[in-house]
């Protein structure tokens, strides 16, 4: 792991770099422009081979329509309806297996005010997710078999 050491490396890319989730950030064409070594681990791209690259390597083919819809629309309005929030979804590792991440948003404003573009940050949640999904389905059988 990369250390920042007072005047040695740019305090951006520590935070960035070091970050223990995934940054991603996308102009608004959907080109991504920052990928730190939390989104190489988790979804198995090099910064070489994502940036410059569209979203749409980590997004699964059967959710593309409904996030440029929602994409375009935050970058055109400079807000996301997820402010303040995390979203469990669906996300495309290079070996094209899905998995589960939590996603916080955030549109990313110039000076002006003007949108330059999205911030994603990730955090892989698939044993976890798939852990509590189990659960509930296993409470919901107790709960119908006790309501017999």
């Amino acid at each position: 792991m990369n250390k920042c050491l007072a005047g040695e490396t740019n305090i951006f890319d520590c935070l960035v770099n070091q970050s223990p989730d995934a940054i991603i950030f996308a102009d608004l064409a959907g080109v991504i422009r920052v990928w730190n070594t939390a989104a190489e681990r988790m979804f198995g791209f090099v910064a070489e081979r994502a940036i410059g690259a569209n979203l749409d390597i980590i997004i699964p083919a059967s959710f593309r329509e409904a996030h440029w819809r929602g994409f375009n629309r935050a970058v055109a309005d400079s807000v996301t309806k997820y402010v303040d929030q995390a979203l469990p979804t669906r996300a495309l590792r290079a070996d094209g297996t899905e998995f589960y991440v939590e996603l916080s948003f955030a549109i990313i404003l110039d000076d002006a005010g003007r949108s330059i573009g999205s911030v994603a940050h990730a955090r892989d949640i698939d044993d976890r997710y798939k852990k509590e999904r189990a659960n509930r389905q296993r409470l919901k059988a107790l709960e119908a078999e006790l309501a017999r």
